[in-house]
């Protein structure tokens, strides 16, 4: 599968004329008398199509000499959701540079971590984004720091270097190719609602994550608050919070649905872990859905028709570190979800580092998987053959011959976890369908799944709900959210 989408020119032309916002992030708009590029959806009179031209990514547009609309702003729209349903080396290369691993590492850093050379990804990336790494991550850059020019009073010098640029030049210089504003411009015409708001927590970042609409925030949210472990996770003044290990230091971030938008507020020990933390967000909620593509799909089965209409939207809830949620998936084999919470919480106690909430009540970041490779096994309250795997797992992801990230090859990591002793294909699955962000992972064998399906009128046996589920690829891990949407386990609702 290869998104292709910017070449079908009667198709973008169409949607660019009906403003349809469906498309905001699978195609780029450039403007030929006007040397712009928006969205799909910017307000302002289409262009007539013989000045239209198209593109795969902001990026490609910034390479070709076109500088972002400052009407419909086209770096803020939802990520292209084409990375998140597939797992080739394209696909694997973007989600490393939405987590800032060239910033860090630069191109070699990348191309090691996908295990091709460094001409390889770069022929690839150009092949169908029509921009190189370098240009992908710049283009990020120059998003991040737009948004936090717009929606923070930090000085400049501060927002260039937390937006990944190595010095005050480049960043001025990149902010006015970009933008064809300078950084001081930008602020100046933010508009009241992005202004930054004070806070009493030095360094706190409010910033506002984008996503495509419907978006239903009950199962995901839900889902976070009712296993959050202790310490590690709360849902405090209607928001999800949680402690996150990242590259440079730590942060908390507090994610709050509104009707538009994700609220986010961010604290960070190491302001040049905002690029990283924001991906990890939009990750763990899943914001760069298609839902329309999804809902569209599941619709099609007359058994799920009616529960995709009754609260459509719904998202896949993810994680912010794919070894702690593995982790966490083995301390859930076979207990209910108050027993794993109280078995994460111990862990997280004797060997989570500790961190200070001045705002919640947040104590630790979750352990390491070196952290619980060196714990005695017999410290474990649990049955001998889970404590086994426990440790199988911690030591293989700790020594790194077992690799979870967001850059895994899908296809190798469940094969190496299959491997292993204890894992069956419930728990390689839903490690494949919260961790590694399969779109497509199903649970044939899940209580909550199978009872529903005993309810709907869906075959309930695993191998004829896996037959049935066939229609539904490939987005079965989304009718595993509207299946178990008809329970009334509190992960379905929104807390209060």
């Amino acid at each position: 599968m290869r998104n292709a989408m910017h070449t079908d020119r009667e198709h973008c032309v169409r949607a660019v004329q009906s403003k349809d916002a469906r498309f905001d992030g699978w195609f780029f708009t450039a403007v030929l008398t006007t040397g712009i590029y928006c969205r799909p959806s910017c307000p302002v009179v289409a262009p007539k199509p013989e000045n239209m031209t198209f593109h795969p990514s902001a990026a490609a547009c910034q390479q070709a000499g076109f500088r972002a609309c400052k009407r419909c702003r086209p770096d803020t729209s939802p990520g292209s959701p084409e990375w998140n349903q597939r797992a080739d080396l394209v696909a694997r290369a973007m989600r490393l540079i939405a987590d800032g691993v060239v910033d860090r590492d630069g191109v070699p850093g990348l191309a090691a971590r996908l295990g091709y050379s460094a001409r390889q990804v770069e022929r690839q990336l150009l092949a169908e984004l029509g921009a190189g790494p370098l240009a992908l991550a710049r283009a990020q850059r120059a998003q991040t720091a737009r948004l936090l020019i717009e929606t923070t009073e930090l000085p400049m010098a501060d927002v260039a270097f937390a937006a990944g640029f190595s010095s005050v030049r480049t960043f001025n210089d990149t902010v006015r190719e970009v933008f064809a504003l300078s950084p001081s411009e930008l602020r100046t015409r933010r508009s009241p609602d992005r202004a930054g708001t004070p806070t009493t927590t030095p360094g706190a970042l409010q910033l506002r994550l984008p996503f495509r609409a419907p978006f239903n925030p009950d199962n995901v949210f839900g889902h976070l608050a009712a296993t959050g472990v202790p310490g590690v996770e709360e849902w405090r003044d209607g928001a999800y919070r949680r402690t996150l290990r990242l590259p440079h230091g730590h942060g908390v971030v507090a994610l709050t649905p509104r009707p538009d938008h994700i609220g986010c507020r961010l604290v960070l020990s190491d302001p040049r872990d905002l690029t990283v933390a924001i991906s990890r967000c939009r990750r763990l909620l899943d914001l760069d859905a298609d839902p329309v593509a999804v809902d569209g799909l599941l619709r099609a089965d007359p058994l799920l028709s009616p529960l995709v209409d009754k609260a459509p939207g719904r998202r896949v809830p993810r994680t912010v570190d794919e070894a702690e949620f593995a982790v966490r998936a083995v301390l859930g084999q076979q207990v209910s979800t108050a027993a794993a919470r109280t078995h994460a919480a111990r862990l997280v106690t004797a060997h989570g580092d500790p961190v200070e909430d001045p705002e919640g009540g947040l104590t630790h970041l979750f352990p390491t998987p070196q952290a619980l490779a060196a714990l005695d096994p017999e410290s474990l309250a649990m049955p001998r053959t889970r404590r086994a795997t426990f440790t199988h797992l911690v030591s293989e992801l700790a020594d790194g011959r077992l690799h979870l990230d967001v850059d895994s090859d899908w296809a190798e990591a469940r094969a190496r976890l299959l491997a292993l002793p204890g894992f069956g294909p419930w728990t390689v699955d839903v490690i494949g369908m919260r961790a590694l962000g399969d779109p497509d992972a199903f649970l044939p064998t899940d209580l909550g799944v199978r009872r529903a399906a005993r309810e709907l009128g869906l075959p309930s046996t695993p191998a004829a709900l896996t037959a049935r589920a066939a229609a539904w690829r490939p987005w079965r891990a989304y009718a595993v959210q509207y299946l178990w949407a008809t329970d009334s386990h509190p992960i379905n609702f929104l807390p209060v």
